[in-house]
């Protein structure tokens, strides 16, 4: 539905005839025609007078849910008044979990921006890419980050404007702030207007721009929260993803905010900082990925978590063991979950009535799964297959008819991942139907790698694989052809994988390389992956 003077996005949509079907029969899921998610998500709690509870969290200070509603105010009108924002424009958020970003974040979308946030370790290559392909014109940017959006150069790129995320000290847009009232009516949205584009790593190519809507957004607080969590206003959030994933955006942002509940935000955060929240600031939901959990697990008789009642771990399957470790250690039951940057977030989980440990859980309110072959037909219980979900989000790739198409049959959403289910109704990860990697909670697409390697001068020829790893999950594992085979050594395995932090995201880099004199091809030419794994 087009309502903003910048329609990209919109123009952008796949059409109708290649989107999923969608699952609103459920009360809470139906929204009204106009809807800004900022009204329910914040501007409601200073209508009902909660304005003055604790709303973002940091080991140094602390904001209400006034405070964060003020400043999205004055971040709002700064993006019109002086950055010169159109409705419909893309904005790009370049900041490590911590207040001011949220502030943007909800700024963006008052001002009748949409939100393109990204995590602080991508490099100035991979977000030209992101603006480009977005075409994005502004971009909001932690001072402590500045330097690779310094080396981005495009021409769809207008205004960069920097904050400090500390704050400690006045930055551009801080300096902005102080002139603007505390107060703005928001841009007037449709529940389908574009609020956030999310990218994904692909197997092929470019990365894929994922569209979420306003009503996407609030419907999927109706969702795993009530499924999962039951949160309540009490309850302060915690964790370790970036707000840049939507795992961390839900997590740590939506759902709280949604529930008049308080979010704990770690710029950088490490097993040992969220046991000390924890223990420090009566944390009662963690949200990390299992790699996290085992790690913790190890401290945790260090410290008091007696606050803690829920714990969920998202962004990799999560290994028994982890889970039993834990439970062992803690009493607490581990909540597992698969999501998809696609379908904005977790749509198979489990609380803990229903918890079936080593399985993914049941599907969540608003959403179902089968498991289906290759001809899309549904298979027995039991029986291995692709995973297929729908519900009341899907996937909406922007300008990839292509992808769209791959992703999307018949109507449902198709993950990539293999799964099967039980009599009872459970789904099983049994393994990934493609070529992404997930190690340690992130999404690596196998392609985007060996497009890095291969821009080496001494790289002839690479293919990346995953492999398994008790610790991160999987591992990326690079099999390179040296132009030069007597180059070949530790030593320079080593200032290969320097060289990839340099110049992309280093939680992409191969971990372990092998160097070979040939990869293994079919008669066409094909590399053979299988066979390297």
């Amino acid at each position: 539905m087009k309502d903003y003077q910048d329609n990209f996005a919109h123009d952008s949509l796949p059409d109708t005839s290649l989107q999923p079907d969608y699952l609103y029969n459920q009360q809470q899921f139906q929204q009204p025609e106009m809807l800004n998610c900022v009204a329910r998500l914040l501007d409601d709690h200073i209508q009902n007078g909660h304005g003055d509870a604790i709303c973002l969290r940091t080991f140094e200070s602390n904001w209400t849910y006034r405070e964060l509603y003020e400043k999205s105010n004055q971040i709002a009108q700064v993006l019109i008044e002086d950055l010169g924002l159109q409705s419909g424009n893309r904005v790009l958020i370049r900041s490590a979990n911590n207040p001011m970003m949220v502030a943007c974040w909800f700024g963006i979308l008052k001002a009748g921006g949409i939100v393109v946030a990204t995590m602080p370790l991508l490099r100035a290559k991979e977000l030209t890419t992101i603006i480009e392909c977005a075409e994005i014109s502004h971009v909001l940017c932690d001072v402590h980050l500045e330097s690779e959006i310094d080396l981005v150069q495009s021409s769809f790129l207008r205004r960069v404007c920097k904050y400090d995320g500390t704050g400690h000290n006045a930055s551009e847009l801080e300096n902005h702030m102080a002139t603007k009232a505390k107060t703005f009516a928001n841009f007037h949205s449709k529940a389908d207007s574009v609020a956030l584009i999310g990218f994904t790593s692909g197997t092929t190519g470019l990365p894929k721009m994922t569209a979420h809507y306003h009503k996407d957004i609030l419907n999927i607080c109706e969702a795993f929260p009530q499924f999962s969590l039951q949160p309540t206003p009490d309850d302060i959030f915690t964790g370790s993803p970036p707000i840049g994933f939507t795992f961390g955006l839900g997590g740590l942002v939506l759902f709280p905010l949604y529930f008049g509940a308080s979010t704990f935000l770690i710029d950088k955060p490490s097993p040992d900082l969220l046991l000390e929240a924890i223990q420090n600031h009566k944390i009662s939901i963690c949200f990390t990925a299992p790699i996290a959990w085992r790690i913790i697990t190890a401290k945790v008789r260090d410290y008091d978590i007696s606050s803690l009642r829920k714990c969920v771990s998202a962004g990799e399957t999560l290994p028994l063991k982890v889970w039993q470790d834990w439970y062992d250690a803690t009493g607490l039951k581990i909540i597992d979950g698969i999501g998809a940057t696609e379908m904005l977030h977790i749509f198979i989980s489990s609380n803990e009535s229903n918890m079936r440990p080593g399985a993914t859980g049941l599907p969540v309110t608003g959403y179902e799964s089968k498991i289906i072959d290759t001809n899309g037909s549904e298979l027995p219980s039991n029986e291995p297959g692709r995973l297929a979900v729908r519900g009341i989000t899907g996937c909406k790739y922007l300008n990839r008819p292509d992808k769209q198409m791959e992703y999307v049959e018949s109507g449902w959403n198709i993950t990539g991942d293999i799964y099967k289910k039980d009599e009872d109704g459970y789904f099983w990860f049994i393994a990934r139907g493609d070529d992404m990697i997930i190690s340690s909670g992130y999404n690596i697409a196998a392609i985007e790698v060996e497009s890095v390697l291969l821009t080496h001068e001494d790289i002839l020829e690479c293919a990346v694989v995953g492999l398994p790893d008790e610790e991160r999950g999987m591992l990326v594992c690079a099999h390179i052809v040296l132009k030069e085979t007597s180059k070949a050594s530790d030593e320079f395995s080593k200032s290969i994988q320097h060289w990839f932090k340099e110049v992309a995201a280093p939680y992409k880099y191969p971990r372990v390389i092998y160097f070979t004199e040939q990869l293994p091809k079919t008669e066409t030419g094909k590399i053979q992956r299988f066979k390297l794994k």
